[in-house]
Parts: structure tokens; sequence; C-alpha cells
């Protein structure tokens, strides 16, 4: 089941962040998330903005993401590339799993998709697991795109009716 975040639930959201991490320098890319990061008041400004979901079973988070409908300012710059489309989107932003949760990215994209059909997602070069999960899922590779902190990122949109 797929809900909103809450406060309560930060324990468990750290604990699916630090595993996320370790998947990710485990699977050759060490670097797209340094320790610490989301942060704990990265998370709770999510949280408190209504953008944060967890998927749990048994009433136990299991993984989480960010989903954000509006304007990405760091999608305002696209190079190597260029967006499908300047309608609405929404964004999947901190998307992790505990490990547990085989298939949680196809579940994410269609709990986000039933909110929204416009989609776009970002990642560091060096994810190749996350390029894979997007492409299967439909997303098509748009170009690049510049962090806040300049750290590029390969930008991912999908369009359905």
């Amino acid at each position: 089941m797929i809900r909103l975040a809450r406060p309560e639930d930060m324990p468990a959201l750290m604990n699916i962040y630090a595993a996320a991490r370790r998947f990710m320098a485990a699977t050759g890319n060490p670097h797209q998330w340094p320790e610490g990061h989301p942060s704990a008041d990265m998370l709770a400004a999510d949280i408190a903005a209504g953008d944060l979901y967890v998927e749990e079973r048994n009433g136990v988070p299991h993984a989480a993401f960010a989903f954000i409908i509006g304007e990405d300012p760091t999608y305002g710059y696209i190079e190597d590339g260029a967006w499908l489309s300047d309608s609405s989107y929404g964004t999947i932003h901190r998307l992790a799993s505990d490990g547990t949760a085989p298939g949680f990215f196809g579940r994410c994209v269609a709990f986000c998709h039933s909110r929204m059909s416009h989609l776009r997602v970002d990642t560091h070069r060096d994810n190749r697991v996350m390029q894979h999960l997007a492409e299967k899922e439909g997303f098509t590779r748009c170009g690049i795109i510049y962090l806040a902190n300049g750290s590029p990122r390969i930008a991912y949109e999908r369009m359905d009716g």
C-alpha cells in the first residue's frame, strides 16, 4: 500500500535511504547520494509539504519516494536533447527501497501516473539500475539537466494520454 509519509515514519525512512545508499554503492553508483542524503530535514520538509510517500507492508514502510506536481526549477535548462512537452508534469524524486520490495519502481510509476499522466525523473550517470528501470517503465531519455549544485543528471520523461 502506498500512502503519504508521516513524521512518525522518520526512523523507517532513514533506514530505507541508508539501505538505498548501500545498494547504489554496491551497484557502481557510490556518488549520487553521499552519506546523510537525503537529510532528515529534507524528508521532514517533503512530509510537511505532502510530497513524500511510503510503500508499506504489514504497517511497516519498505520504500519511499517524493512526488511533486509542478515545475521543477532544475528542469528549466536541458542540454544534449529536449523535453517532449512543456505541459504540466509531476516529478519523481528521492526514490528508495530497503531491498525487500521488488518491483517498487513500477508500482511507484503506476501510483504517480494515476495522479498525473506526464511524468519526469532524473538520475546520476552511474545509476545504471535506475536508467534501466526508467526505460523499462516507458520513460524516454531527453537529455542532461543540472542540480542546483551543478551536478549533471540524465533526465527522462513519460507522457501518456
